[in-house]
């Protein structure tokens, strides 16, 4: 994966991975949430405006919501976060990955 598609905001990394735009969390937001204990995440098909609240997270030290970088329909969700949320808490940040989006106008990626 090319670094120059990663881009980071408001403690979320979105990575464009050619065809769709994977969000996840960053190893700053993890750090400053403590142990996540809960997530809310959307569904696909759901749309999302930049902007829009994204995720919701309950950690040891904070609840945190975290809005959508980009205006786009979400077209997968990491389905190991029903499973273990544990996994929002993985030291490679790209694994802890949230959801992919589509139908974004590439001009928003490019403007984060």
């Amino acid at each position: 994966m090319e670094k120059a598609c990663l881009k980071k905001k408001d403690n979320l990394w979105v990575l464009f991975n050619g065809t769709e735009y994977v969000v996840g969390l960053t190893k700053e937001a993890q750090d400053d949430l403590g142990k996540i204990t809960f997530a809310s995440v959307p569904k696909v098909g759901q749309t999302f405006t930049q902007g829009d609240t994204l995720i919701e997270l309950e950690a040891e030290k904070a609840v945190n919501e975290y809005i959508s970088p980009l205006t786009g329909v979400v077209s997968s969700v990491n389905e190991k976060i029903d499973e273990d949320v544990d996994v929002l808490n993985d030291d490679d940040e790209l694994n802890a990955w949230i959801i992919s989006l589509k139908d974004v106008d590439a001009t928003q990626f490019d403007a984060l």
